[in-house]
């Protein structure tokens, strides 16, 4: 038997215990970003979240390649594994893991009607907010103002103009001197990536946008395989012929070490390149991406967004963090520090933003003319779709197929995928 005494100092003893762990906080485990500063960023931000809670993060370091980081999520969904809380997704992503992912509707409290609204839609699926906005993004055309200006030079308007800018400038500094400059870099590698420069070149000369929004396939026509023949010209003449293993950092390291005129990528690099250790600080200029023969400019609709796994441990704190880190508050600290773009509209009007990122108000072009990937009526066939854009792609840039066998044969590759009259 136990005296009262001695109940009374075990409970105390509990109750100590209780608070020492209270004190410690939640360790929340996320996944926010490999690229450029993506980490640097995400931990001063998160460490204000640290400081007014009290609770812990640590940070999961996940691939670079975006098809590597889908895979390794989808890995660790098919455990039930709660090893990682909160998960930075793409924005084709929300659709093809909704299964995994926690319904946020009751901790965003209506906040998501702040964001734009195109990008919340593509983030609810079946009625659930499976993820918040953190950025938006679309392709973007980067290029040498310096040597644009030393050969007289415009920004090309057509891919066909930056083709034959690349060339010139390339041959006529590799005359002088640099061997190792080339005309124009971009992601050529066989990932999702890949899938986006295909899907530009494609709409941006009148061929679709692979499937339709009503579900129709429509890549087999021939202003598509002309636009895929316009990209394989580039590798080993504007471009190195390695450019097929190139993913955003590979042709970030180029372009910014001083190896290359133009350089087709995201608008994390903006920031990057006016760094100290920049080779380019200063020279740099970013546009809206060329237009097909006879078509428009057309960018890849990107962007990330923060979502909550279904098998977090701690979802109410997980949540809680999505929502600080998504907040406009922090949104607008993110864009200072890693020039990121906002997903709310109200911050493009908020002029300590614009003194300090003046090239955000480049980019409505850009923005206007984005087209999303085929995610939302594909949804969770989204992958296999994607993967088959972009082998079909390397195969022509590869050489190894015409424009014309390329989307003749991701056709009938998609319509295998899509097993049936609709998707």
């Amino acid at each position: 038997m136990f005296s009262y005494r001695q109940v009374r100092r075990g409970l105390a003893a509990l109750a100590l215990m209780w608070a020492a762990g209270a004190a410690s906080g939640t360790e929340i485990t996320i996944a926010c970003g490999s690229v450029g500063t993506d980490i640097e960023v995400c931990r001063k931000l998160m460490d204000e979240w640290s400081a007014k809670t009290g609770n812990k993060v640590r940070i999961f370091l996940t691939p670079n390649s975006t098809t590597d980081q889908l895979a390794l999520y989808r890995q660790q969904f098919g455990a039930h594994s709660g090893e990682v809380d909160v998960l930075m997704v793409d924005i084709v992503w929300p659709g093809i893991i909704k299964e995994h992912l926690l319904d946020l509707t009751p901790y965003a409290q209506g906040v998501q009607r702040q964001h734009f609204a195109a990008i919340i839609a593509n983030n609810t699926v079946g009625g659930k907010l499976l993820a918040m906005p953190w950025f938006t993004d679309a392709g973007l055309l980067f290029y040498r103002k310096d040597l644009l200006e030393k050969y007289h030079e415009k920004v090309p308007a057509t891919w066909e103009e930056l083709a034959a800018t690349a060339q010139r400038i390339q041959d006529a500094e590799r005359r002088a001197g640099k061997r190792d400059l080339y005309g124009y870099v971009f992601e050529g590698k066989a990932y999702e990536g890949l899938s986006c420069n295909a899907l530009e070149w494609i709409a941006s000369y009148g061929g679709g946008t692979v499937v339709e929004p009503d579900g129709r396939i429509s890549i087999d026509n021939a202003r598509a395989a002309q636009a895929l023949d316009m990209a394989a010209r580039w590798p080993g003449t504007i471009a190195p012929k390695n450019v097929v293993s190139f993913a955003e950092e590979e042709a970030r390291s180029v372009f910014q070490g001083g190896n290359a005129v133009f350089m087709r990528n995201w608008s994390y690099v903006w920031d990057l390149a006016q760094q100290g250790d920049s080779k380019i600080k200063g020279a740099v200029g970013m546009a809206a991406l060329p237009r097909g023969e006879g078509g428009k400019s057309v960018s890849t609709l990107g962007g990330w967004q923060l979502a909550v796994s279904k098998y977090s441990k701690h979802p109410a704190e997980a949540a809680d963090l999505v929502m600080f880190l998504t907040s406009k508050e922090m949104q607008k600290k993110r864009a200072l520090l890693a020039g990121s773009l906002p997903t709310y509209p109200a911050l493009y009007s908020d002029q300590q933003l614009l003194r300090a990122a003046p090239y955000m108000a480049q980019l409505s072009t850009a923005f206007a003319s984005a087209t999303a990937r085929p995610s939302t009526v594909t949804a969770d066939k989204y992958n296999a779709v994607s993967s088959a854009l972009w082998n079909a792609a390397q195969a022509t840039l590869a050489g190894r197929a015409s424009g014309a066998q390329s989307v003749h044969q991701l056709e009938k590759e998609l319509r295998r995928v899509r097993r049936g009259a609709a998707w």
